[in-house]
């Protein structure tokens, strides 16, 4: 069995309580009777992309368990890599990383558009990286993690910036059935659907979370965010049946 805490959108700087919200996450995970097999952040670290939040970042990302963590549209590549990551910066390229244990194969790509587009894009660079995973894994389960979901979700505002130019990645997903999930976040709200036939799975978001268009609210760009709502993550557990099964955890 293979137990992965997913969580999003922790935007470290875009409010007073961005520190403590996902500190109160991290505590929690640190705090459990076993260990995990993988945490996976999928984007928007920092609010502005500047490096004292990146700096706070790494601090509270520290864990006793494997932790991967991804870029979103709020964050900087360059400032990213060299400060959370402690990576020289290539020029700006994709932050594509890939986490192998005994058991499963994770590959966090990095669906950002510089400098901090909204929507996102998984470049051709990105696209042959995953490949060459992919090609190079045909046994264990793969988990395929970005920012951007890359179909729509029925919720205007998250719709408008989602993933573009999806189809090369659901044709190379299609292609490999060892590919067990999607894991995506951005929409700021927790969400299941399918892509390429696979489960697609959303991560709620940390920092806030986005009222749905038949809310109160949730058509509005201004007032959709809530930040009363305590935040919260997903556990995503793969069984020896192949069979994924997805609970929500509310922090509080």
């Amino acid at each position: 069995m293979i137990v992965i805490a997913h969580l999003s959108d922790i935007h470290i700087g875009a409010t007073p309580g961005s520190v403590d919200r996902a500190n109160a996450v991290m505590r929690y995970l640190d705090a459990l009777p076993g260990d995990l097999d993988m945490v996976l952040v999928t984007g928007d670290i920092a609010d502005h992309g500047v490096a004292e939040e990146y700096e706070e970042a790494r601090k509270l990302l520290t864990s006793r368990h494997p932790v991967l963590v991804g870029p979103g549209n709020h964050d900087v590549r360059e400032e990213f890599r060299r400060v959370l990551l402690g990576l020289p910066d290539p020029g700006g390229r994709p932050i594509n990383q890939v986490f192998r244990s005994s058991k499963a194969v994770y590959a966090m790509c990095d669906s950002s558009i510089p400098p901090r587009q909204n929507p996102g894009l998984l470049d051709d660079e990105t696209i042959a990286w995953l490949e060459g995973v992919l090609e190079g894994e045909r046994e264990l389960p793969v988990f395929v993690a970005f920012h951007h979901p890359p179909v729509t979700l029925h919720s205007p505002i998250a719709d408008a910036i989602m993933l573009r130019r999806p189809e090369p990645l659901e044709s190379l997903i299609a292609r490999h059935p060892n590919v067990a999930a999607v894991l995506v976040g951005h929409a700021h709200t927790a969400a299941a659907t399918t892509f390429a036939g696979r489960p697609l799975l959303v991560g709620p978001g940390v920092i806030s979370t986005l009222k749905l268009p038949w809310e109160e609210g949730g058509t509005s760009p201004e007032n959709c965010a809530d930040y009363d709502v305590p935040p919260s993550i997903a556990f995503h557990v793969f069984d020896d049946d192949g069979r994924l099964t997805t609970h929500y955890r509310v922090i509080q």
